[in-house]
Parts: structure tokens; sequence; C-alpha cells
């Protein structure tokens, strides 16, 4: 059996993923981070993009997208709390892709300040929507 870590995934809605993980890549804030077990307690922001989770003792790797939200790793144990988790199966491209368009067309078409950041904000985790989907595509 591998060495393995604990990881909860859980967003406002529900509890997203629960179980033992050889190894976790999270985007957090300052960039992306690899976690494997018995790593160093750690707390961070999320940024929207996608938390890929290699299921212990199979080839297979679990791809969760984050809109945002908290990251704790504790030596035995990840906790991520999340704005809103998809599970990546669940993901819409169409709409992933008709939400980067809108976002777009209210960046070109701003009134003020804060709807341009407004604007850049849904571009922002539409991208990510997408460039989850991409991951996800090639894994499987």
């Amino acid at each position: 059996m591998a060495n393995t870590v604990h990881i909860d995934v859980v967003s406002a809605e529900a509890s997203i993923f629960s179980g033992e993980a050889e190894f976790v890549v999270a985007p957090a804030g300052g960039g992306e981070v690899g976690i494997y077990p018995n790593h160093a307690p750690m707390i961070t922001t999320i940024k929207p993009g996608a938390l890929r989770i290699k299921l212990a003792d199979t080839a297979e790797e679990t791809v969760i997208y984050l809109s945002g939200g908290m990251l704790e790793v504790q030596p035995g144990v990840i906790t991520v709390l999340a704005d809103t988790a998809i599970r990546g199966a669940d993901l819409d491209q169409a709409k992933a892709l008709a939400a980067k368009a809108a976002a777009e067309e209210a960046m070109r078409n701003r009134t003020s300040d804060i709807d341009y950041a407004k604007a850049q904000a849904e571009l922002a985790e539409a991208i990510a929507q997408i460039q989850a989907i991409e991951r996800l595509r090639k894994v499987h």
C-alpha cells in the first residue's frame, strides 16, 4: 500500500470528496502547490482552477474545479474549503465558454471600474473552468 494522506473537499453546498490520496495538486493563491503525505503544515487561499487528486493504489486522478476558498494542510490530512466545487465530470464546457464570452463582452462594454473588475473575475473563473475541462480530457 502506498503512503497516503487523507483529503476532504467541501463546499458551501456539499461534501464533494473524501478519501486517501498519494498526492494532491492545488491552485493556491501564489501558484500551484504539490502536496505529498507528511507535508509541512500550511494554510493558503485557493484561486479558481483544477484540484487534482492522485488516488491511492490506482492510476486514476480525480479532477475537481474550485472557484476559490481555503486550503489547510496538516501532515496526515488536507482540507479544502471551497466557495464552489464541481467534479470534473460535471463541468459543462458549453456553459463555461458562454460565460467566458459574456465576461469578455462585459469588459468591452463596461460602464464603471466596478463592472470591469466584476467582469475580470468572471472571466478568470470561466477560463479556469475551461482549463479544468481540458485537463480532465487529457487524463481520460
